[in-house]
């Protein structure tokens, strides 16, 4: 889940709060914001895209890097927003593949490899995007940062975890309604949807 990958990015923030706290609540900000952003390719070619593991840990340093000579205060939650993002996009070969019901389990493309020019296979060690392992890896990611953050913070932990659980209840109803939505709907409405949306739901 996009919920996932920004608790993980959450934790990364907390890591470099750590070892630079005057860094603030922006590191938080930007790690949610970097774990999710990748999966905004969904609007293009899911995990293909937004999704460059390598380039963004490169990006990542370069920030860091700058911290020493320019202002930091920009540098740090920039290397913390690529630093997420690249976690994210190393760690998706580990779900399932991008077919329209993953728990099926019969795509072979789990993440598209941009050195070697092919997709990945997934590992399925979490099955799919939603699942009830899915939930428990976002609640092992969530309560730490529940735990270690207040005020404002906490409770954008609190709302990630809140979505995660609600996402995992629907996520498989979510494709049979998603079907029957696309089914009925005008012509002149589906075309102001992105076809990347719903060309599987036709």
């Amino acid at each position: 889940m996009a919920t996932t990958h920004a608790l993980a990015g959450v934790l990364i923030g907390l890591g470099v709060l750590a070892t630079v706290p005057e860094a603030g609540a922006p590191v938080l900000l930007a790690g949610a914001l970097g774990g999710a952003f990748p999966d905004l390719d969904i609007l293009a070619v899911h995990r293909r895209t937004l999704h460059f593991p390598l380039g963004y840990a490169v990006l990542s340093g370069g920030a860091a890097a700058s911290a020493l000579v320019g202002p930091a205060w920009l540098a740090i939650p920039v290397a913390v927003f690529f630093a997420a993002a690249s976690v994210h996009a190393a760690t998706d070969v580990f779900g399932g593949g991008l077919e329209l019901r993953p728990w099926e389990g019969t795509s072979d493309r789990a993440l598209y490899d941009h050195l070697r020019g092919r997709w990945r296979r997934p590992r399925r060690w979490i099955r799919y995007d939603g699942a009830p392992e899915d939930f428990m890896l976002a609640l092992a990611l969530g309560l730490p940062a529940f735990a270690a953050l207040d005020g404002l913070p906490r409770l954008g932990v609190v709302a990630l975890l809140a979505l995660s659980g609600v996402y995992a209840m629907v996520r498989r109803p979510l494709v049979d309604g998603g079907e029957l939505l696309v089914g009925r709907l005008p012509p002149r409405v589906l075309r102001l949807i992105p076809e990347t949306l719903i060309e599987d739901l036709r």
